[in-house]
């Protein structure tokens, strides 16, 4: 029986790129495609994929909390980030939030393919590029947790961060969450205050430094 296998990244050349080389593959097959973080989230609970390859920086809803309503939603699939990112911070938010795997997107087709095997198997696969990272936070895992997005804010925080990074006004905010616009101003200015932060700007600079969402969005 093949791996299904869903693809989510918000660049249409790497998923095609990557679908056309899975599907190569004798046991392995793509069962869909997403190009952000809530499409991901409602394939993985509509089609149950053994592997969600997961990017991170996505618009609307980053692949750190993707992969986490994921493993809430539909606990059976696995994740594997694939990610331009190599930072400490990304890595172990990705595992935190219940991935599987990690590789970096300059990795070889074949590490991928190995991955996949791996994680569809029930074991966890660590790229040797990011193995350190790991290893360094598990030596360290006592010391005291360092302040991120991810602990100092709530989810739906984050989430509201990222939609207010990306430009979004505050009734667009609201109609994507299904929220009041009272509510989005309500989650802004605690999520203002938590940072000690006061403008637009350097919101926005701080959801790309903690991996929310991407410059490049």
């Amino acid at each position: 029986m093949s791996i299904r296998i869903v693809l989510a990244d918000d660049h249409a050349i790497v998923r095609h790129g990557l679908g056309r080389a899975v599907q190569q593959e004798d046991d392995m097959e793509v069962v869909g495609q997403a190009s952000d973080g809530h499409s991901t989230v409602e394939l993985a609970r509509e089609l149950l994929p053994d592997v969600v390859v997961m990017d991170i920086s996505m618009p609307e809803l980053n692949g750190i909390e993707a992969t986490r309503e994921i493993q809430r939603e539909a606990p059976g699939v696995r994740v594997i980030a694939l990610s331009m990112h190599s930072a400490k911070r990304y890595v172990t938010e990705m595992f935190r939030a219940g991935a599987s795997g990690y590789l970096l997107k300059d990795c070889d087709f074949d590490e991928l393919a190995r991955a996949v095997r791996a994680v569809a198997e029930g074991k966890t696969y660590v790229s040797p590029s990011v193995s350190s990272v790991v290893v360094e936070d598990l030596i360290h895992k006592e010391r005291k947790t360092e302040a991120t997005a991810f602990s100092l804010l709530t989810q739906r925080e984050r989430e509201v961060l990222q939609l207010l990074a990306e430009g979004r006004t505050t009734k667009q905010i609201a109609l994507r969450l299904h929220i009041s616009p009272k509510t989005v101003e309500a989650h802004r200015l605690r999520v203002m205050n938590k940072l000690q932060i006061d403008n637009v700007a350097q919101l926005t600079k701080y959801a790309i430094q903690e991996g929310l969402t991407s410059a490049e969005l």
